[in-house]
């Protein structure tokens, strides 16, 4: 099969995205990053509209990448000036990277419309600019800005543009699906007719508008494109662009494509999160192949398939994309959930089969109730301990208190509560101020426990949810509180569920002490007042 070219944009139309800003550093970090992974081509920016684009290519000279070459992103040259004067064109020699990546106008409405020139104009603009970059040792591709939209528009000129850039020396011409709303059909077609007649390697960018940036991308493959333009986990302006971490493992597992370094394609997933974090987002659960979610079972007849044969339920094995399975306990969940679940922690449910009905039993109760054990594996740990006899009560809650006030209206809310909890036969009694009133039953509960207790003075709360569970009943609906809890190392959720907001996140909170305390106990540590 044909090695295909990745030439990866996050650091250029990534940088698009809502809600996306990377800082010079952050920069730095992905584009290391994506040279260990074995990508062919990294975009930097365009160093024409921003000085921190500049300020990336003289830092990114350091990190002596091994694999990826280095683009700068620019556009033609202007209708007003020789391209050898061109400021445009300047900057991207000024960046001294071994590629250059410009774009012209394909669509002859946009060359009316946008540039304002004559359709002649716009080809020798095209020409011009690629043969000056080219007479100073460039490797040029060429992005063909809306060539799809252009070809229906008018089909022979926007075949006249790439000609231009194949005849100027352009090294790659790449088809842009600027709008992101062709179909794959039609993709493919042009495609296919693009690679017979143009003579030079042909690439493609697309844009996920359509929900179809991967698939317009993969069916340009099958149509004889080696050359693939995409950013991790599909960032980009609008609704994205053609998402790597999607057309890297179809082009390996499902084409039969080379484009990274073998044995690569499992550190996909982590270099997905990698780059997330660097933008301060965090992947989606759902996201294809890299998600938690991908290869996550739930129904009890599926994961009692998939532990006979994996493939019954999965379309390649997690741990070729880096990623992990996982088996979800729920009241959709049959005995074969809560096996694999108690395998997880090391508990072997074979020899008293009757102890998974149960546990499965108070599982479809408790969330008929309103809890959901999915986002908080601690409390369906500690409930399988429970019904296996295998847990302790570490403390025992006498009483708490909390006391919300406002003095005035312009004045702050305080928050403080109260707990008295014995451990081993003393009893103790604390009061602490907090941000809100569950803030301060947290410390209140942690003081008093903590004195007993020192292991868990690392613990803390990373994430506090609350959603009600029967919005009929207004006010006086259920809540359930799911909690999010961390010592430095690992992480774990657990869950409440009660009429009163309060108790709701009391339980939870309880449950994620308990849990912690539970595992070390569990690892061989003496937990002992």
């Amino acid at each position: 099969m044909a090695r295909i070219f990745i030439y990866d944009t996050t650091l250029r139309d990534g940088e698009q995205a809502e809600a996306v800003s990377f800082s010079l550093g952050d920069k730095l970090r992905v584009a290391q990053r994506l040279d260990d992974f074995g990508v062919d081509y990294i975009e930097g920016g365009w160093p024409g509209s921003n000085p921190k684009a500049v300020d990336f290519f003289k830092e990114a000279r350091r990190l002596g990448l091994r694999h990826a070459k280095m683009a700068a992103f620019g556009s033609t040259r202007h209708i007003k000036n020789p391209a050898d004067s061109d400021p445009n064109l300047q900057k991207l020699l000024e960046v001294e990277v071994p590629v250059t990546t410009i774009f012209g106008k394909t669509w002859d409405f946009h060359v009316r419309e946008a540039l304002r020139v004559s359709l002649d104009d716009n080809l020798e603009m095209i020409r011009s600019s690629i043969a000056f970059l080219r007479s100073k040792g460039k490797e040029v591709v060429y992005d063909a800005e809306h060539f799809f939209d252009g070809h229906r528009a008018n089909p022979g000129y926007a075949l006249a543009t790439i000609r231009a850039a194949a005849e100027a020396g352009a090294s790659t011409v790449v088809l842009c699906d600027t709008n992101g709303g062709s179909l794959f059909s039609r993709v493919r077609e042009i495609t296919e007719a693009v690679v017979k007649s143009l003579g030079v390697p042909v690439g493609i960018h697309t844009h996920d508008d359509g929900g179809l940036g991967v698939a317009n991308s993969l069916a340009a493959v099958e149509a004889g494109a080696t050359h693939i333009q995409g950013t991790i986990n599909g960032y980009g302006e609008r609704t994205g662009n053609a998402d790597l971490t999607a057309i890297i493992p179809n082009l390996i597992l499902k084409m039969g494509h080379e484009c990274i370094p073998a044995g690569n394609l499992p550190r996909l997933s982590e270099v997905a999160h990698f780059v997330a974090e660097q933008a301060n987002l965090s992947v989606d659960i759902r996201h294809p192949f890299v998600g938690a979610c991908a290869f996550a079972h739930k129904g009890g007849i599926h994961v009692s398939a998939v532990q006979r044969a994996p493939e019954t339920y999965e379309h390649i094995r997690p741990e070729q994309v880096g990623n992990v399975r996982r088996v979800l306990v729920s009241e959709l969940s049959g005995r074969s959930n809560v096996f694999w679940k108690a395998e997880e922690m090391g508990i072997d449910l074979n020899q008293q089969p009757e102890k998974a009905q149960a546990v499965l039993t108070k599982v479809k109760e408790l969330e008929n109730q309103g809890y959901e054990f999915e986002g908080a594996e601690g409390s369906f740990e500690l409930l399988l301990k429970r019904e296996l006899g295998e847990h302790r009560d570490f403390f025992t809650l006498d009483g708490y208190r909390v006391i919300v006030e406002k003095r005035g209206a312009g004045a702050e809310v305080l928050s403080e509560a109260t707990v008295r909890v014995t451990i081993n036969g003393q009893r103790l009694y604390m009061a602490a101020e907090g941000d809100g009133p569950i803030n301060a039953l947290d410390r209140a509960l942690r003081k008093a426990l903590e004195q007993a207790y020192p292991q868990i003075k690392g613990v803390h709360l990373t994430d506090y949810k609350v959603r009600v569970v029967n919005p009929a009943e207004a006010t006086a609906a259920k809540v359930r509180v799911l909690i999010e809890s961390s010592d430095g190392t690992a992480e774990w959720g657990t869950v409440g569920v009660h009429e009163n907001v309060i108790e709701a996140s009391w339980r939870a909170l309880t449950d994620s002490v308990d849990f912690k305390l539970l595992r070390l106990e569990s690892s061989g540590q003496t937990v002992t007042p």
